[in-house]
């Protein structure tokens, strides 16, 4: 290869989130290419820790911080950058972001700093009035990457942007999720968890949280029973909001019906098991599980949020209903439950996420940017 980066990452903690996943890709990928490559965490949150594979002297450090703003934290990453002496430093959302800009700023290092975006939009009464401080720190970063279109419109009418823009698609390994688990494997995992050959399977990868909407899953699946489609559910993740899906499911009857993993370091042959993708989600900006699924030949049905409708082309790989509407949802989904049809249009998002959303589109973008803010 040509010039050599130095990057330094920066992101909130490495808990088992889609930006901290976005932000170790891009590391290892970055990293076989030959460019030195660096991790910073704030928190010590270190639940994917062991997927950073840096090569060349890279470096993976925990700063600890015990509260939001933490001075002892902060004095430790300037440190860190005085002695990496990064060529680009690359921080994850707006918190990696303010660290990032008051630890330059001490350090008195003068490289280049780019913030990956990957919040959607603003929700309580709190959110704005954060972002009007946050968005001074946009504004003095050199580069902002947004992960699709609409959320760059949405968050251009709001003031959040820097010097230089850019939109770059989230990316998965197409290879990776291509989806080679054999038909008796398959069918063996869905009969351990009590799937029958003919139940239609909607499954849904994600953490068990408020923003993900499990619950209405649940209530579709109670409606699809009631019109007498064999329809069950498989949740593949965890998280806070357990109780309170299975609770519901409970209420409704149909608590033999839903199936929750837990936590996946895996989740291919998860998805494998399952006969279309489903995402309810209040707030999403570009879903890697959605384009897993899709490289995997799942159609995906999707609430229109986010980047969701330059992912689904309705009708084609999938499609879109609008946010808690059940009604719109559950039609959808029946619509799956036609075997032939869920399998040709498995196929078509499979097309998609090859020409549109693969991990090695995804880096080479980065890699060009990169390389154009350090002047190499």
């Amino acid at each position: 290869m040509g010039t050599s980066l130095r990057v330094l990452f920066v992101t909130n903690s490495l808990a088992h989130g889609g930006a901290e996943r976005h932000a170790i890709t891009l590391m290892n990928r970055l990293a076989e290419r030959g460019h030195e490559c660096h991790a910073t965490y704030i928190k010590g949150e270190h639940g994917q820790r062991q997927r950073i594979l840096l090569q060349r002297g890279g470096t993976v450090q925990c700063l600890d911080a015990e509260r939001y703003f933490d001075r002892r934290a902060l004095q430790e990453f300037a440190t860190q950058i005085e002695g990496i002496r990064p060529s680009v430093i690359v921080a994850a959302n707006e918190y990696a972001l303010m660290y990032s800009t008051l630890a330059r700023r001490r350090a008195q290092v003068p490289a280049p700093l780019l913030v990956t975006y990957h919040s959607a939009r603003l929700f309580g009464a709190k959110e704005p009035l954060k972002m009007l401080a946050y968005r001074a720190l946009f504004w003095s970063a050199e580069c902002t990457v947004f992960v699709c279109d609409r959320q760059w419109r949405y968050w251009r009418r709001r003031g959040v942007f820097s010097r230089r823009n850019e939109v770059i698609y989230n990316g998965v390994d197409t290879e990776e999720f291509r989806g080679a688990v054999a038909a008796h494997d398959i069918a063996a995992l869905r009969r351990s968890m009590g799937f029958s050959t003919s139940d239609f399977v909607v499954g849904m990868a994600a953490g068990l949280r408020p923003e993900k909407n499990h619950v209405q899953l649940v209530e579709a699946i109670a409606r699809l029973r009631g019109q007498g489609i064999a329809a069950r559910a498989l949740l593949i993740g965890d998280g806070e909001m357990r109780p309170m899906i299975e609770a519901r499911a409970r209420h409704l009857g149909v608590d033999r019906d839903i199936v929750i993993t837990g936590y996946q370091s895996d989740v291919r042959p998860w998805m494998m098991a399952c006969d279309a993708i489903a995402l309810c989600s209040h707030t999403e900006a570009l879903s890697l599980a959605a384009i897993e699924a899709m490289a995997m030949r799942k159609p995906v049905v999707h609430s229109d949020v986010g980047g969701a409708a330059e992912l689904i082309f309705p009708g084609w790989n999938g499609f879109l209903f609008p946010v808690c509407d059940t009604a719109a949802f559950v039609d959808k989904l029946a619509t799956l439950a036609n075997r032939g049809l869920s399998r040709r249009m498995g196929e078509n998002a499979r097309a998609v996420a090859e020409r549109l959303f693969s991990e090695s589109r995804m880096v080479d973008r980065y890699e060009q940017v990169l390389l154009e803010l350090s002047g190499a």
